[in-house]
């Protein structure tokens, strides 16, 4: 349908193609007018010639002027400004060729008529001009001449004359425009109003004449494009109408399910059941059940069965919805799975916390009686003996936790060429008997990594076990190693990445490719497009969550049919912030008489530290009392200048005891132990100086300890 017609717009279009058209009438006229000049005053035939040019080139300026913008202020502006340019050329020639004598002043009168005559101006912009044109014929010959000559005054009353005719020409022409414009705004709504009625008068025809038939094709319609299966059931159970979801959920075509009864294809889980869920539902009852049944192949779909009775001609009929639910189920079963390895990873890591604990106290004491059968070698040698064990103990607990996702991975210093390397001879026989070739390319002189070389190695694994996938007939998947430095561009080359220096592994084979519509999908957990029984589709899954938990990323480029390229970007690492493990041997000697605060919640732990500290020649004060701990600080804030503290502790944790000891002295140092990594997810330890594993041994504790103290005395020797 029309907009509605704008009279002022209208005026407004026609008032810029007026003034164009005048801009480039002018433009044209002072020209070709230039002939009279050559009979009339042949001596002044150049000067005014410079005149004409340029007035016609300054209006051809205006002309291109007026295009840009559809304005009333800018049009009367844009004509204003020609007239006046015009009478100005005009002017010049006048005072020329005899002033108040010329006969160039018919040419006022020229410029009087097209402004007039042609623009569709307002009667206030027309006084405007005609003024601004009568000024600047006027005031130069009366300021530089005295008025002697009758033909100054006869000339001077025909201009009148033309600016009192063109004024009120333009009265006439606006107002004749103003009312055809208002008339055909009139006219173009009636037009409109009349197309209105004649489409709604339409409209009903049509909706009346054919409101069965609408209404069948939106039955029909709704009942054919269906996302759930629906059938329509007779009071015996026969089925009468299928709709298309229906017959593919089942595998039959509708017209061989037609006419059949349903019992056929429902799989009764009881006697009776089904007889008794008809009764329910034909006495107004709506159910809602799931319901197991056969397809054409001989499987099982499970359906959620949504009935209800309806009246069809006056007969009950029972109309139910199908929704197929095979695979909700088993992703609630996954679901449970899952939620039971959480469950069962919580009782693990609470187990493993407890016994690190345990551990410890073990270690701990056999250290002390090392000191005291330090003659006996019997003695030393059943202490030995228990402390293997403990240790072993300890590599169990670690692996408990890891099960449990409670610790982090076993992160250590590793050159990645060496990952790939033993991955490959690993799997060289696999792929050779798939008639795959494995290409590896390494680069030399890279850094070490942080890394757990067997989850990398599973991720080597995973990414070329789903490349020898995607080439069932055979092919080639390079391996690669480089390294990269990212600027600023880094998050170009993937959203997550910052900058800094990074070794790249990249997997590439000459496979079918991964298909861009599932490219957004292939690290969902389960997602997979082998078929049933072939996979998991926890491959990815996997790989993008070890990566992750290296702090790396994964860049993925595929096209169909040309292979897929697995880019794994792993940081190179800066100086680690944990305490370095020495040695008994090898540790500094201790600092006598410093003050340190032990907390820990496991008396046996309690001991063992505060024992071992002031063996040493330490000042300790010790709690099983986090929350006393506080209280222990404020009392000694001014002798404390170590806390060595759990961090897993009921009340109040190591993490926020040691925000709390920070806000008061923020220059105080902390040792955090747990039997959980630093890093791992149920720790927080951005307030820690420093942090322990459990179990920990003498040596290691006393080195650290040792190590926060001279970190005390360099502080205060920068500040004295």
């Amino acid at each position: 349908m029309q907009s509605r017609y704008n009279p002022e717009e209208r005026l407004a279009e026609l008032t810029q193609n007026a003034i164009g058209f005048i801009l480039i009438m002018g433009a044209l006229l002072f020209p070709v007018l230039e002939f009279m000049d050559y009979f009339v005053l042949p001596d002044k035939f150049a000067r005014f010639m410079v005149y004409r040019l340029v007035a016609s080139s300054l209006l051809v300026l205006l002309y291109f002027l007026n295009k840009l913008k559809r304005n009333k202020v800018y049009q009367y502006s844009i004509a204003s400004l020609g007239a006046a340019m015009s009478a100005v050329t005009v002017e010049l020639a006048i005072l020329d060729s005899g002033g108040q004598n010329s006969t160039y002043y018919a040419a006022m009168m020229i410029l009087t008529i097209c402004c007039l005559g042609f623009a569709p101006i307002n009667m206030t912009w027309s006084f405007i001009l005609i003024g601004m044109v009568y000024t600047i014929y006027a005031v130069p010959i009366f300021l530089t001449e005295t008025i002697t000559s009758g033909v100054f005054v006869s000339n001077h009353a025909f201009l009148v004359s033309t600016f009192v005719i063109g004024l009120l020409l333009r009265y006439n022409n606006q107002k004749i425009l103003i009312s055809e414009l208002n008339l055909r705004a009139e006219v173009f709504e009636d037009k409109r109003k009349l197309e209105q009625y004649s489409s709604r008068l339409k409209d009903q025809v049509a909706e009346t004449s054919g409101a069965l038939a609408i209404t069948e094709q939106r039955y029909r319609a709704l009942f054919d494009n269906a996302n759930d299966g629906i059938a329509v059931l007779d009071r015996d159970g026969n089925i009468t109408d299928v709709n298309r979801r229906f017959c593919e959920l089942h595998g039959f075509d509708c017209r061989s399910v037609q006419g059949s009864n349903f019992r056929l294809l429902e799989i009764e889980r009881g006697p009776g059941e089904i007889e008794a869920r008809l009764a329910k539902i034909l006495a107004g009852e709506s159910l809602v059940y799931e319901a197991e049944h056969y397809r054409r192949d001989g499987s099982r779909v499970l359906f959620e069965i949504s009935s209800r009775a309806i009246d069809i001609g006056g007969v009950p009929h029972i109309q139910s919805f199908h929704r197929d639910i095979t695979e909700k189920m088993k992703l609630q079963e996954q679901v449970l799975q899952s939620q039971k390895m959480e469950s069962m990873g919580e009782l693990a890591g609470a187990m493993a916390h407890d016994f690190q604990n345990v551990l410890t106290a073990i270690l701990a004491h056999s250290e002390v009686l090392r000191r005291h059968v330090a003659t006996d070698d019997f003695g030393k040698r059943r202490i030995k003996t228990i402390e293997d064990a403990a240790k072993r103990a300890g590599q169990m607990v670690s692996k408990l936790l890891s099960f449990a996702r409670k610790e982090s991975l076993q992160l250590a210093p590793l050159d990645i060429n060496t990952v790939v390397t033993d991955s490959v001879e690993l799997l060289g026989r696999t792929l050779l008997e798939q008639n795959v070739k494995v290409r590896v390319q390494l680069a030399n002189g890279l850094p070490a990594i942080q890394g757990d070389d067997i989850h990398l190695e599973q991720v080597i694994t995973n990414l070329i076990m789903n490349a020898r996938d995607a080439m069932p007939q055979g092919g080639t998947i390079t391996l690669s190693t480089a390294r990269r430095e990212l600027g600023p561009e880094a998050p170009q080359v993937s959203p997550f990445l910052k900058p800094g220096d990074y070794v790249v592994l990249t997997v590439r084979d000459s496979g079918t490719g991964i298909p861009r519509e599932i490219m957004e999908r292939i690290f969902d957990p389960f997602f997979t497009t082998k078929p049933e029984g072939k996979g998991t589709g926890l491959g990815l899954a996997i790989v993008y969550g070890i990566v992750k938990s290296h702090r790396g990323e994964v860049r993925v480029e595929s096209r169909d049919k040309e292979g897929t390229t697995f880019e794994i970007y792993l940081p190179v690492p800066d100086q680690s912030p944990f305490c370095r493990i020495v040695s008994r041997e090898d540790a500094s000697a201790p600092i006598p008489g410093r003050t340190i605060l032990v907390v820990d919640d496991d008396k046996d732990v309690l001991s063992y530290l505060a024992g071992l500290l002031e063996a040493e020649g330490y000042h300790v004060l010790s709690t099983e009392n986090s929350e006393h701990a506080l209280t222990l600080f404020q009392s000694h804030t001014e002798e404390i200048q170590l806390v060595v503290t759990d961090m897993v502790m009921p009340a109040m944790n190591g993490a926020e005891l040691a925000a709390g000891l920070k806000k008061t002295q923020p220059a105080l140092k902390i040792i955090g132990m747990s039997g959980f990594e630093r890093n791992a997810g149920v720790l927080e330890t951005r307030h820690m100086d420093s942090f322990l594993k459990k179990p920990v041994e003498a040596a290691a504790l006393l080195a650290c300890v040792r190590q926060a103290l001279n970190e005390v005395v360099d502080d205060r020797a920068t500040e004295a």
